[in-house]
């Protein structure tokens, strides 16, 4: 890992979080992600499984987590299990952990090798009558994924009498209520993300290609021990703005454009999601200045409404009104426009196509409801967009909001996002 080390004390009180939530006389059992073959004999980058991330702070393949705070055996009641040290994969990928450094990293004391725990576990299984299993449940993946399904059929199959709970259940609701600690480790991925958008700022001008600036943002994230990109670096200037998810960034950034950056450092394995739209040339025409406001007022309004107990559905039905008056003002749509509408395809949706922010966490989606009450403790994205294609124009505005008992801690505060601040810090002497 890149990162410092993160205090263990974070992961125990994760499991103590998830403990409380167990049923009595459960068994609690986390199986790591596989590798995944991508062609020849290569494998793509490895992403630990989030929940055994949540659990124990280790992100090395084959590993397991397994809670039974009912085990009459006090020692067994929270057990880790790594991949066993081998003296020959070490010398082609590296070191492996040993039980002393995972015990370090993770606070559980019980460590175990992956290829001698069945039987341990069968004991185990034997007296408890409920089984939490896991699965990836965000609510932004289509299918259960089918490795996921392996390892529970083969569970279920050996134990077929057992009560079977589902741990994606409690994670969405425990995993959604940052902690100070988990906050702490986020704000240092949004540090620099921050430190990234400054030295891109000064780069940009004319002539430049989106992938320099990748390589830019590149640059300063692994200087800085991020891990990796918390997602795929959006880069789009002029008309590509309009594409959501462009991730080409092999064009050049012309004069009198804006470019769209969307971006974020995953440091410690938690994500910043930034996103700002500024001008090419460093000067922001009357227009593009009149849009980006429009946008920056439907963020703003944002803020002020985001609290807790606001039910999500709500809030959204509320920015969404925000933003039909805003395109009014910019004159995008008309009052006539609202009247003859669809109700399932409302006017504003023609420049305003996607949601209005996300969980973010250990998945830059990260876990957490969608449709009840928002809670003090979550982290949202707020990310409002105007997309014109007649004008060739995209503007989004993105920050990461930490909710308290009565608003927000915005996390990329003091991050240039007005017109103002913007073309003040591009100024060229």
């Amino acid at each position: 890992m890149k990162y410092l080390p993160i205090d263990s004390g974070l992961f125990k009180k994760n499991r103590e979080r998830f403990v409380k939530a167990m049923k009595p006389n459960s068994i609690a059992i986390f199986n790591a992600s596989p590798v995944i073959a991508e062609n020849g004999d290569a494998v793509y980058s490895y992403k630990a499984n989030s929940n055994i991330t949540w659990l124990s702070g280790i992100t090395q393949e084959q590993t397991m987590v397994i809670l039974y705070p009912d085990n009459k055996d006090a020692s067994a009641r929270e057990v880790l299990v790594i991949q066993r040290p081998d003296e020959l994969l070490e010398k082609w990928n590296g070191h492996l952990l040993r039980k002393h450094e995972a015990t370090e990293l993770s606070g559980i004391k019980n460590v175990q090798y992956v290829d001698s725990i069945d039987a341990m576990l069968q004991v185990w299984m034997h007296h408890a009558e409920y089984v939490y299993l896991d699965t990836n449940e965000n609510d932004r993946r289509g299918a259960v994924l089918r490795t996921d399904l392996q390892f529970v059929n083969k569970i279920r199959e050996q134990y077929p009498l057992h009560k079977y709970e589902r741990a994606a259940v409690l994670m969405k609701e425990l995993r959604a209520i940052k902690t100070k600690e988990e906050v702490a480790i986020t704000q240092k991925a949004v540090d620099i993300t921050h430190q990234a958008f400054l030295r891109v700022m000064k780069f940009i001008r004319p002539g430049v290609f989106e992938h320099e600036i990748e390589a830019e943002i590149t640059h300063e994230f692994i200087r800085n021990r991020a891990t990796r990109h918390a997602y795929g670096c959006i880069l789009a200037s002029g008309d590509r703005a309009r594409v959501l998810h462009y991730v080409d960034n092999n064009q050049e950034c012309k004069d009198g454009e804006l470019i769209l950056m969307d971006f974020g450092a995953e440091y410690g394995n938690y994500c910043a999601d930034l996103s700002r739209t500024i001008p090419v040339n460093g000067k922001f025409s009357k227009r593009q200045a009149e849009v980006y406001n429009a946008c920056l007022n439907v963020h703003n309004y944002c803020v002020s409404i985001l609290k807790p107990k606001i039910n999500y559905a709500d809030y959204i039905e509320k920015v969404n009104a925000e933003m039909e008056k805003q395109l009014m003002k910019i004159g995008l749509i008309s009052k006539a426009d609202i009247k003859n509408q669809d109700p399932a395809n409302p006017a504003y949706r023609k420049y305003f196509y996607h949601g209005i922010g996300h969980h973010l966490g250990l998945d830059v989606h990260d876990l957490g409801t969608r449709n009840e009450s928002v809670k003090e403790g979550m982290l949202f994205t707020i990310e409002p967009g105007i997309y014109i294609e007649e004008e060739q124009m995209g503007i989004r505005i993105e920050n990461n909001y930490w909710l308290t008992k009565s608003g927000s801690v915005n996390l990329f505060k003091g991050i240039p996002i007005t017109v103002e601040e913007i073309e003040r810090y591009m100024k060229r002497k």
